[in-house]
């Protein structure tokens, strides 16, 4: 059996599309109980897969997504702030805070993320802006 070097798992890399890549990483995440967060976004920018302007194109993320995490010791502060925030009814908006984490706000620009998780903080509440 011959051995596979370096050079030839980097080649192999480099011929990825980033889709591909992307789907590598999360199997070796798996496989390896670790998260390759910050590695991964090296990766993708030393070795650009197939059409080369992909990775930059990930980099500049515009749309983001606010996600309930805790809601806190006020839940009824919590849900009013959902229910402005999404145009949800009552039920619904108590739904999304009693199942957690739940998505709040979905592709969103910066400034609409950052506006929601303040409103969400204030009222007692966790989030993330993903």
């Amino acid at each position: 059996m011959s051995e596979i070097t370096k050079e030839q798992v980097v080649d192999f890399i480099a011929n990825m599309t980033v889709l591909e890549l992307s789907q590598f990483i999360k199997e070796l995440e798996e496989k390896f109980g670790v998260s390759a967060a910050a590695p991964a976004m090296g990766m993708m920018m030393a070795a650009p897969a197939g059409g080369g302007d992909a990775a930059p194109a990930e980099e500049e993320k515009t749309e983001f997504d606010v996600v309930l995490t805790n809601a806190g010791g006020n839940k009824i502060a919590v849900i009013k702030v959902v229910r402005a925030l999404t145009g949800l009814g009552l039920k619904e908006a108590k739904a999304k805070v009693d199942e957690l984490p739940s998505v709040i706000k979905e592709a969103v620009s910066k400034a609409d993320a950052e506006e929601a998780k303040k409103q969400l903080d204030e009222s007692g509440a966790t989030c993330e802006i993903k």
